[in-house]
Parts: structure tokens; sequence; C-alpha cells
């Protein structure tokens, strides 16, 4: 009996609410229900993907794990803001983050020095040649860089490109790598000159780029900065007259960037060795033998052999390898650099070791090739890629031009090259496609001489593009 009218209660109510449910089909709930659906089917923000679902996308997916998750989320919210900001279809969102994705993790480009700048340091300065590149790939992940593998022991951190260094320069008493030749005289400057003074040419206190200076650089070592001689004349007497009891070393350092022409004098390393005190190279654009390329550019093996105690040079210049600075002389000096407690603050990585290591060991790199390049041959290439650019109508025309070294090495040498020269317009339109040329009298000039042969075609599909 109670189920029953229990039954019948709940019957009851049931129909009642049912009733009133009804009784308001024209009331606002159901007003409301209406715009609800009618915004969903005009607003076309309600239809942008989620997050989630944009990423599980096959292509973003796989970009996902070259590039990050983090990177490839970024531009799918990204192209989500560009939907519900109307800029595109709801529906592109995934094409459109997809477009967006940059082509790997890092934002360097490589590009192609078309400057005929052959050591361009805004460019990176010495390109590494193939077997730097691939010794460098080896030496990304786990190596041997401080471990003997024979006798399961720590080993001399690099020694391979230690030996191989000291094999370019027989000369030298021992050798040691830091990570910039500013390191490699700064720690001359600690382990040589702190508390001393440093005899220094007025005419050799250089800046170089980026407003670095040297004076400056010395004088934070705490060593003192004895200058002597004028701007365009310093004699051995001028060096003579400031040695003394105080005195750390005496600097030798080639202009970089510059020169002084005319009325000039500057004592050899020769000359500054027979006064006794220690002598200090800093030759810079780090050519370890004579060139005769460039007959007037000092070089290590000439430094040493003329006296020097210690010669800091840079190895991403002339001699074509990775960026790190050199020291080399001495032995018990170089012994004192490598033990001083700054030695490890200026330590160079393992990477840069494989790549030096196989700069010394390995076949030409593209510095080497540059300077030794023809012009007849540079000629021959300009002629054949302006040609095939005529071809497909674009103004081109093969002009003879002039190289320069770069880089704080060999300052007024130029060589000889051919470039093909097309309407200045082009400049910004190429340097956007990652080839880099000059401005000269109206025109831009692709110069060959910093250009690899086998990137000649990239240069010709590069212009086609532009046109």
């Amino acid at each position: 009996m109670r189920g029953g009218v229990f039954g019948l209660v709940a019957g009851a109510v049931f129909k009642t609410v049912e009733r009133q449910e009804l009784s308001l089909a024209g009331s606002i709930p159901v007003r409301l229900r209406h715009c609800f659906e009618r915004d969903q089917m005009t607003d076309p923000r309600r239809r942008i993907p989620r997050t989630d679902t944009v990423l599980e996308q096959p292509e973003l997916a796989d970009a996902a794990r070259t590039l990050g998750r983090d990177t490839v989320k970024a531009t799918v919210v990204a192209a989500q803001r560009r939907a519900r900001d109307g800029e595109i279809a709801p529906e592109a969102v995934p094409d459109a983050a997809f477009a967006a994705l940059p082509e790997r993790p890092s934002s360097m480009r490589a590009v192609i020095n078309a400057t005929g700048v052959v050591v361009h340091t805004n460019l990176g300065r010495a390109p590494l040649s193939g077997a730097a590149v691939d010794a460098t790939a080896v030496a990304a992940g786990y190596t041997d860089v401080e471990f003997d593998l024979v006798n399961g022991t720590r080993a001399r951190r690099g020694s391979g490109a230690l030996a191989a260094l000291a094999e370019a320069v027989p000369d030298a008493g021992a050798v040691h790598v830091l990570n910039n030749n500013a390191a490699a005289l700064l720690l001359c400057a600690l382990s040589m000159a702190a508390g001393k003074e440093i005899v220094i040419s007025r005419g050799e206190l250089v800046e170089i780029g980026d407003g670095f200076r040297i004076p400056e650089l010395l004088a934070s070592t705490g060593a003192q900065l004895r200058e002597v001689g004028t701007t365009n004349r310093t004699t051995v007497r001028d060096y003579a007259e400031a040695i003394g009891e105080h005195t750390g070393f005496i600097l030798k350092v080639h202009p970089s960037n510059f020169q002084i022409t005319g009325f000039t004098a500057s004592p050899n390393i020769a000359a500054l060795v027979d006064l006794g005190a220690p002598v200090v190279a800093d030759i810079g654009s780090g050519l370890l033998a004579p060139h005769p390329t460039l007959p007037d550019e000092p070089d290590a093996a000439s430094a040493l052999r003329a006296g020097a105690t210690l010669v800091t040079a840079s190895a991403d210049k002339l001699l074509g390898g990775p960026q790190a600075g050199l020291v080399l002389g001495d032995a018990e000096q170089v012994a004192l650099l490598r033990r001083h407690p700054a030695a490890r603050a200026l330590r160079v990585d393992k990477m840069t070791l494989a790549a030096l290591e196989a700069t010394l060991r390995g076949p030409e790199p593209p510095v080497a090739r540059a300077l030794r390049g023809e012009y007849p041959e540079l000629h021959d290439r300009a002629k054949q890629l302006a040609a095939a650019l005529m071809a497909a109508g674009v103004d081109a025309a093969v002009a003879d031009t002039e190289s320069a070294i770069g880089g704080g090495g060999a300052p007024g040498v130029v060589l000889p090259s051919a470039a093909v020269s097309l309407p200045e317009g082009y400049a910004a339109p190429l340097r956007a496609a990652a080839v880099v040329g000059r401005v000269e009298r109206g025109r831009c000039l692709l110069d060959l001489r910093t250009v690899l042969p086998s990137d000649d075609k990239r240069v010709r599909e590069a212009v086609l593009r532009c046109t």
C-alpha cells in the first residue's frame, strides 16, 4: 500500500514539473538556449581547435621531437591567437602553426659569404673544414677528452690537440690553448706582470672590434702599463729607458685593422729581446709560419726564432680553425700559465679542442683555400655564373674586384678577385636568403673568393628566386 501511494505521489510530482517546463516554452531560459545555439553557428572562434588536439597532428608531433614541445606549442598558441583575431580561419590553425615552425632549435643560420672578406668577424670568422665539423660532432657526446682509455685513469685534457699544435710549431718549447686570444693575453699578464709593469709602445695601444681595447684588458689584471715612444715612432732606446726592476715583460702587439705609414719607426722582436726583459708577442691573426701571399704578416715561428718568450694568437683567423687563443713558447713560462688559478676559468671546451686538432692535422681549411685562390679560376667561375643568370633574364655581369683578409689580419693587403655584379636592389633580398654580398658604386657584388665552388649553384638559385 505504501509503495502504491509513494508511486502515485511521485508520479504526480513528476507530471507537475513536466507541465511547468512545458509551460515555459516561451520563457527566458529557452530563448537563451536558442541564442547559444545561434552563437555556436555564427561565432567562428568557437570552432578553434584545442591546443592538445592540434599538437596531436602527425606533422606537429614529429616537429616536437626535433624542435621541442614548448617551441611547437608556442607556435600553436600564436596560430590560435591569429584565428581569434580573425586573421585566419579556425580550420587553418594546424597548417598556420606548422608553417611558422623554425627549421631548427637554434636561431643561427648558415650563410654564404660573398663579401670577399676572407675572415669576416660578423659572419663567424673562419669557416671550419669538413674534418673539423666531423670532429666537433664526435666531441658533442661523451669523449675521452681527459681520460686514458688504456689505463682507465685521468689524462691531460685535450692532449691530441696540444700535440698537433706542438708539431705545427716545433720552435715552441710548450703550447697551451684558451678560449680566445684576449684570454691568452690576459693570462700572460696575470702570470707574468701582476703588480708589475708591461712596457708597450703608444703606437700599439690598439682597439679592436666592438670597442675592445687591449690597454683596458691589461690594466684589469693589476699590471701597470708603461707607455713608450709616440704614435708613429718608437725606438729601441725608448724601450731600454723604460725597463727596470718592476718590468714584468715587454709586449709587442701586431696593429690590428689599421696601418701607420710615412715617418714611422718600430723595432723588431730580436732587437727587443736583446734588452734582457721577457718579450710577449701578440701576433693576433694566428699565422703559424710565413705565408707567401702575406709576406709582411707576423707569424709564430718567426717570432719564436727571434727570441720571443711567448707568442699569443687566434685560432679562428688565418689558421682557419675554431675560436681559441694559442700560447706558444718557453716551456717554463707556459707551465706557470697553466697552473695559474685563472687558467681554469679561461680553458677551452672539448668541441673546440677536437676542431682545432682536425684543423691542424686534417685537409686544407676554407681560409687557406681562399688565400691561395687564383684570379683566372675566380674569373672563370664568375663568367659562368653571370652567363647562367643573364640567360634567365637577370641584369648580371662579371666585375674585377679586390678581396680583403679581414679579422685584423694583414691590414692593407688586397687580393685580386672576380665577382658577379647585380643591381643594388638584390642586396637585401639576397641577405634574407642567407647570401651576403657587398654594395659598391650602386651595384651588388658577389665576390667568389669567399664562396666555395660547391656553393655556386646555391648562389645562382638564390639570385633567381630574388628576381
